[in-house]
């Protein structure tokens, strides 16, 4: 059953480019350790909440839009894995982050609905 690393990250608008490139160039690594899919999202249509939404959630300052990201891996012990050989990667410590990780959400899912399109699915 699949496993989803999520993310919720302020970024300023001007370090958009930035940031795609980082994306870019993590991507293929999470791939390389057993990922099956990497999302970057850049925020479109982020509405503000009566009580929180994603601004507020990232504490998201005029100057910053938000991203929205996930990685999906075939298992937990796959992804735990992966996250222990990434902290000894030499390609991690080269990347520059172009956001304030202080402000950043992260967190561990595991699968509770999944359907595709065209497919009778496995609602997990």
């Amino acid at each position: 059953m699949s496993y989803f690393d999520g993310f919720v990250i302020p970024v300023p608008s001007a370090n958009k480019e930035a940031y795609r490139r980082v994306a870019a160039a993590m991507a293929p690594i999470f791939l390389e350790l057993g990922a099956l899919r990497v999302v970057e999202a850049w925020n479109d249509d982020v509405k503000p909440g009566k009580v929180n939404d994603f601004r507020t959630a990232v504490i998201a300052e005029k100057d910053e839009e938000v991203v929205f990201s996930f990685v999906e891996w075939p298992s937990k012990a796959v992804r735990d894995a992966a996250h222990a050989k990434m902290m000894d990667d030499p390609r991690m410590e080269q990347m520059e982050m172009p956001f304030s990780g202080q402000r950043l959400i992260y967190g561990g899912f595991t699968s509770l609905v999944d359907l595709i399109a065209g497919t009778k699915g496995d609602p997990a």
